[in-house]
């Protein structure tokens, strides 16, 4: 594909001017950042796992009827989307203490939360997406309380799908982070799934050891973080079974 103009470039994308009006390509970077991009690094192949993966839980969400961004894979690292407006906030949804919940209330890190938990994050590097409750997005004017029903549900159907799937490999879902967007058919506005779905935006533990397969590897100097990422790839299906390191992985179509 030949290359387009760039629209916006992330820590971890880029996006580019799509083929055709109210679509863009999303290229998967092999940038790593963790800690509002104090640490950085350049893992070999990381962008064409996420890429794969996030093509891999984007389809299997439309497959169960839940709305998102994705329309085809373009090659190892490009993906054709939906234009959306990206509402500001991550939406994080945890299943088990970790990270900074579990430092915040001083928790045992793996500890089973009673019921998902749906956290909201202003998006802004500067101030370190602070966390922020309900109020402040419907009166700031950044979702409407209609906006706010619809993005749970969302998110909790996100939940179910995904700890279904890495349940079925012997992998827990811990937490995860997705993005929305606002779309229009016509004068009908919905939201959708949006940005990508991936080790990156996810925590993963092996049930049986606790191992970590995400981006804490990177993140706590665990290992290897291209092998964590190719591992949740070769479960899923994404990767031949014999595959144990791909530095530069080989991809069933």
């Amino acid at each position: 594909m030949a290359r387009r103009n760039k629209i916006y470039e992330g820590k971890a994308k880029i996006l580019y001017e799509g083929p055709e009006p109210g679509t863009y390509v999303q290229y998967f970077k092999d940038d790593a950042t963790a800690f509002n991009a104090e640490k950085k690094a350049t893992i070999e192949g990381k962008g064409v796992l996420n890429n794969r993966l996030s093509e891999f839980f984007m389809t299997g969400l439309t497959n169960v009827g839940v709305p998102n961004h994705f329309i085809k894979r373009l090659n190892m690292r490009e993906q054709l989307i939906r234009q959306v407006e990206i509402i500001p906030l991550e939406v994080i949804v945890r299943n088990f203490a970790a990270g900074s919940m579990a430092k915040r209330l001083g928790m045992e890190e793996g500890t089973q939360l009673p019921r998902p938990i749906i956290e909201f994050s202003y998006k802004d590097d500067k101030l370190g997406d602070p966390l922020v409750p309900e109020e402040y997005i419907i009166a700031f004017g950044w979702a409407t309380q209609q906006d706010m029903d619809d993005i749970v549900a969302l998110a909790l159907r996100v939940n179910d799908f995904l700890a279904g799937v890495m349940y079925g490999v012997g992998i827990k879902l811990v937490d995860f982070k997705i993005e929305i967007g606002r779309v229009w058919d016509n004068d009908y506005m919905r939201l959708i799934v949006a940005d990508e779905i991936s080790p990156d935006s996810c925590r993963l533990w092996d049930i049986e050891t606790g191992q970590k397969l995400d981006k804490d590897v990177f993140r706590r100097d665990l290992g290897n973080l291209a092998d964590a990422y190719t591992e949740v790839a070769r479960r899923l299906g994404v990767l031949p079974t014999n595959v144990t390191h791909a530095t530069k992985p080989t991809l069933i179509n």
